[in-house]
């Protein structure tokens, strides 16, 4: 699925730190936790607390967020329909990523369980 060039821009652009409250308030309304949230973040991306607190800081946009990411290996696992997209079909490496983080998220949120949404075997 081709993206435009403007959501793409649009999507490197963005910092995680205005995204975070959004995902932390729609796990925690559904009765998840922060913890469960950064245990997701950190499967997808490698980052610790620490990594999670130095990046919301320095209000690193997703590009640099996912440059300094450690991509889970089984990432292309995560399929689906987030936002009006299907994940596999997205081109453009970043805007996928920031799709995966986003579909692990809403995951979380409809009670999914944790070894699902990990892609556990």
């Amino acid at each position: 699925m081709t993206t435009t060039q403007e959501h793409d821009q649009r999507m490197a652009s963005m910092t995680f730190a205005e995204v975070y409250p959004h995902y932390v308030t729609k796990v925690e309304k559904k009765g998840r936790t922060v913890e469960e949230l950064h245990q997701v973040i950190t499967w997808l991306t490698g980052f610790n607390e620490h990594d999670l607190q130095r990046l919301i800081d320095n209000h690193a946009t997703f590009e640099q967020f996912f440059a300094e990411a450690t991509l889970n290996p089984n990432a292309e696992l995560i399929t689906g329909t987030i936002c009006g997209y299907r994940i596999e079909e997205i081109e453009t490496s970043l805007t996928k990523q920031v799709r995966y983080l986003d579909k692990l998220v809403d995951e979380l949120a409809k009670g999914r369980k944790m070894e699902k949404i990990l892609r556990s075997a």
